[in-house]
């Protein structure tokens, strides 16, 4: 029987990267619900959620390889989500201007019940931002759909003074690391 690869998330951000490795996946997002136990530390939150994500995929296809992958954005101490509306994405870009926080990316790859996950951190300095430039921002659709509501592949890579990691882990799939641990498997 043929193993077969397969994304468990809905990003196309993720898909595009996940090519970079190889073409031969398929694409099955998780349905899973996405609760975070209370202890679960800030830096593990995305590793867990990752699991959750694959693991609901994988009960399923239980002789094949499934990804799942979740980013978290955190600034001062707390995770920033997607923005809820215009509000949220304003408050979130103005904890973001002119200090550095971090992107972490979580992963977990689900083979016949075993599961292998690890986190990528990225640190991401903004620029300060003008009032001016927040509201052009948030007035676009970029925001709402990324997790700190901004996407460093668009608009918002004019806010960035500079990255301390794996760039790509910031846009959504530590690639090189994901790539190791899937030849390790």
């Amino acid at each position: 029987m043929k193993t077969n690869m397969i994304l468990a998330s809905a990003s196309p951000r993720r898909r595009e990267l996940l090519s970079i490795i190889t073409d031969d996946f398929n694409v099955i997002p998780s349905d899973a619900e996405e609760i975070v136990p209370e202890n679960i530390e800030t830096e593990k939150t995305a590793e867990y959620l990752a699991e959750i994500k694959a693991k609901a995929v994988a009960e399923n296809h239980p002789f094949d390889i499934v990804i799942g992958s979740d980013t978290c954005v955190v600034a001062e101490g707390k995770i920033l989500g997607k923005p809820k509306d215009k509000d949220d994405a304003r408050q979130m870009m103005q904890m973001l201007s002119g200090k550095t926080h971090k992107v972490i990316t979580g992963c977990a790859i689900v083979k016949e019940a075993k599961t292998v996950s690890f986190s990528v951190e990225t640190l991401v300095e903004f620029y300060p931002l003008s009032e001016n430039q927040i509201e052009e921002y948030i007035n676009t659709l970029e925001p709402y759909d990324k997790a700190g509501g901004y996407g460093i592949q668009g608009k918002a890579a004019l806010f960035v003074k500079g990255i301390e990691g794996d760039y790509f882990n910031v846009v959504g799939l530590p690639v090189a690391e994901l790539n190791l641990k899937l030849k390790s498997i």
